[in-house]
C-alpha cells in the first residue's frame, strides 16, 4: 500500500486499495488460502476482498515504542480463492489514511497484504509443509524456533517469510541466519540486506515496506532434525516477521483406519470389529506393529496393531475382541485410531497426523427384562419331587414350541447349552425350582422365567388288599402318603373297636397285629377294618374309613 520506500522525503500517504494477480496452473489444487494484512497502529480489522466482506479471524501486535505501535490481521479465504480462482484479486476499504501522519517523522508509517496459496499439484514429491504465523520484531536480535519439523529429506528444502517495514536504503548489519549459517539470495536479497522490499516469486523490487522472500535452505538444515532457528539482526531496520513457512520433501506413511463390519451375540456385551488398516495417499511404507486404538466415551476398550508392513496405497485386514461396560446403551458410538498408543498419542510420523482416527456406530443386541410366569404346583411325589409338564407355565404367551428351550440356569440360558432333554416331562431336583425360558425372537430372543413348587396332595386310599404274599395288593398302599406326609400315623381298629395296629412312614400296614396283649404278630382275619389316617398336616383334618382284608 505504500507507494515509495519511507524516508524524509517520502510522501506521507498511503493507498486504501491495491490489486495482485494470481495465476496457478491448472492441475494445482487450491488446498488453503490464508490472506494476512498489516500496517501502522492498533488495525483496521474488516477489510474487503474482491468487494466481499473479511474480518480478522486472529490479530497480532508489535510496538518500536508507546507511540509506535504496529498489528497484523489475519483471515482463513479458502472459500473465496477456490470459488473464484485465477483472477486479479483487489484488496479494499483497508484505510489507514488518518494514523500514519505520527509515523511519517520517523519512516514507520506502512500498510500491505498478502495470501499465501497452498496448493496440490501430485507432478511433485510429497512435501511436508509448515505454516507458522505471528508478528515479532527487530532491531537489534530476533530469533524464532521453529518445531514440529520432521526433516527426513533435505533436498530442496525451502523457507518463506512475510515481513514488514523493511527498508531496502537501510543495510546496518542485517543477517538472516537459519540454524546459525547465513542466507541469501543474491542479488535480489544480499547477505547484508535481507529485507529491502522485495517479491522473490516475482523478482519484484518495490514492494516497499514489505518483503515476500524465499530461501533454499537444503544445506542448513539436516535429516532428522525435529526444530530450525531462524536469527535476525539488525543495526538500524525495523523489521516484524508476520508469516514463516517451511517446505520439506516428505517420504512418509499416512495411516488410516476404517471399519467393516462387526459381529455381537445376543445380551453380550462383546463386540468382533472387522478393520482394514490402509497407507494411502503416502509416500512410504507403514511399518508393522503400529499401534491400534478403540474407545468407547473417550474410554480405551481395547488394542491391536497391525500385523505386517504395508505398502504405499496399500492396506490390511484384521479383527478385534471388544467389551463394552455392561450399563453400554443398545446403540453405542465408539472410536477406532490408527497410530494411537491408547493415550490419543501415536509413534509413527504420517504426512498427515489428522486422519488416524473414525467414528462408527454399533448396535447391541439387549435382551429384554425377563418376564416373570405364574408358578407351576405338582403334587409331592415323595422327597419334595413331582413330575411336570413345563409348557404349562406358557400359557399366557403365544409360542411355537421349536422356538421354546428350557434350562436350568440362566448362564445355561446365556449360552444354549444343558437345556432340559424333555420339558413334557420334567422332574425337579429341588422345591422349589426355578426354570427359565428362551424363546427365539430373532434377532435376539426373549428370557422368561418361572418356579417349580410342591404341595401334598390328597393321598388315595384303596378300599382293601389281600396280604397273601402273592407280590400282588399285599399291603395297605395308601398312593400319596408314604414319604411324603413322613409325620402321618396310621391307625387300624378290629371291628370291636380295639387298637390293632399303629404305624407311620416307615411302618406300612401288611396286616399284621402290632397292638393287644395275645395276637401280636399274627395276620388279620378276612374281614372289614376301620382306619384313622392322621397325616399331621395343618392342611388336613384325619380321614377315617373302613378297609376289607382278604385273602
Amino acid at each position: 500500500m505504500n507507494t515509495a520506500e519511507n524516508g524524509l522525503t517520502a510522501p506521507c500517504s498511503i493507498l486504501t486499495s491495491s490489486t495482485a494477480n494470481l495465476n496457478l496452473n491448472s492441475d494445482q489444487n487450491i488446498v488453503a488460502a490464508y490472506l494476512y494484512w498489516a500496517g501502522s497502529g492498533t488495525g483496521d480489522l474488516t477489510i474487503s476482498l474482491n468487494d466481499i466482506e473479511v474480518t480478522a479471524e486472529r490479530t497480532f501486535s508489535d510496538a518500536l515504542d508507546v507511540d509506535r505501535v504496529f498489528f497484523a490481521a489475519f483471515a482463513d479465504v479458502t472459500t473465496i480463492i477456490n470459488e473464484l480462482g485465477n483472477t486479479n484479486y483487489t484488496l479494499s476499504n483497508f484505510d489507514l489514511t488518518d494514523v500514519i501522519s505520527t509515523y511519517c517523522p520517523t519512516g514507520t508509517n506502512f500498510a500491505g497484504w498478502a495470501i499465501t496459496i497452498i496448493y496440490e499439484d501430485l507432478s511433485l514429491p510429497l512435501n511436508q509443509l509448515n505454516v507458522y504465523d505471528g508478528l515479532q520484531s527487530v532491531p537489534t536480535f530476533l530469533s524464532i524456533t521453529l518445531d514440529n519439523l520432521n526433516v527426513l529429506d533435505n533436498e530442496n528444502a525451502k523457507i518463506g517469510f512475510i515481513a514488514w517495514e523493511g527498508d531496502s536504503g537501510i543495510s546496518v548489519n542485517e543477517q538472516l541466519t537459519i540454524n546459525g549459517s547465513v542466507i541469501s539470495n543474491f542479488p535480489l536479497n544480499p547477505a547484508n540486506n535481507a529485507f529491502n522490499g522485495t517479491n522473490s516469486f516475482t523478482g519484484a523490487t518495490d514492494l516497499y515496506n514489505m518483503d515476500i522472500d524465499v530461501y533454499n535452505i537444503q544445506n542448513n538444515i539436516n535429516i532428522g532434525d525435529t526444530s530450525a532457528t531462524i536469527s535476525l539482526t539488525s543495526g538500524q531496520d525495523f523489521v516484524m516477521i508476520n508469516n514463516v513457512i517451511t517446505v520439506l520433501n516428505s517420504q512418509l506413511p499416512d495411516a488410516t483406519i476404517t471399519t467393516e463390519d462387526y459381529i455381537v451375540n445376543c445380551g453380550d456385551n462383546t463386540i468382533e470389529l472387522f478393520y482394514t488398516v490402509h497407507n494411502t495417499n503416502s509416500t512410504a511404507i507403514l511399518t508393522a506393529n503400529t499401534p491400534i486404538s478403540f474407545y468407547y466415551n473417550n474410554v480405551l476398550i481395547g488394542q491391536s496393531e497391525t500385523q505386517n508392513d504395508i505398502a504405499i496405497n496399500d492396506h490390511e485386514n484384521n479383527s478385534v475382541l471388544l467389551t463394552l461396560p455392561n450399563d453400554a446403551t443398545a446403540n453405542v458410538s465408539l472410536i477406532a485410531s490408527v497410530d494411537d498408543s491408547g493415550n490419543m498419542t501415536g509413534v509413527v510420523t504420517e504426512t498427515n497426523e489428522n486422519n488416524n482416527i473414525t467414528t462408527f456406530e454399533i448396535e447391541l443386541l439387549i435382551i429384554p427384562e425377563t418376564t416373570l410366569l405364574p408358578t407351576i404346583l405338582g403334587c409331592n411325589e415323595g422327597f419334595e419331587t413331582s413330575s411336570y409338564n413345563l409348557y404349562e407355565a406358557l400359557e399366557s404367551i403365544e409360542y411355537d414350541v421349536e422356538d421354546v428351550t428350557f434350562f436350568n440356569s440362566l448362564e445355561d440360558l446365556e449360552t444354549n447349552s444343558h437345556a432340559i432333554l424333555i420339558p413334557s416331562d420334567y422332574t425337579n431336583t429341588s422345591n422349589p425350582e426355578t426354570v427359565f425360558v428362551r424363546l427365539a425372537s430373532p434377532p435376539c430372543y426373549e428370557v422368561f422365567q418361572f418356579n417349580l413348587a410342591i404341595e401334598n396332595c390328597p393321598p388315595h386310599i384303596p378300599q382293601g388288599f389281600s396280604p397273601n404274599n402273592d407280590t400282588k395288593n399285599d399291603w395297605f398302599n395308601i398312593q400319596g402318603l408314604y414319604d411324603i406326609f413322613t409325620e402321618h400315623e396310621l391307625q387300624i381298629y378290629n371291628r370291636y373297636g380295639n387298637l390293632i395296629y399303629k404305624g407311620n412312614n416307615s411302618k406300612p400296614w401288611y396286616g399284621i397285629i402290632n397292638r393287644g396283649l395275645n395276637n401280636k404278630g399274627k395276620t388279620v382275619p378276612v374281614g372289614t377294618y376301620y382306619y384313622i389316617l392322621n397325616l399331621n398336616d395343618p392342611n388336613y383334618t384325619p380321614f377315617m374309613g373302613w378297609v376289607y382284608v382278604n385273602y
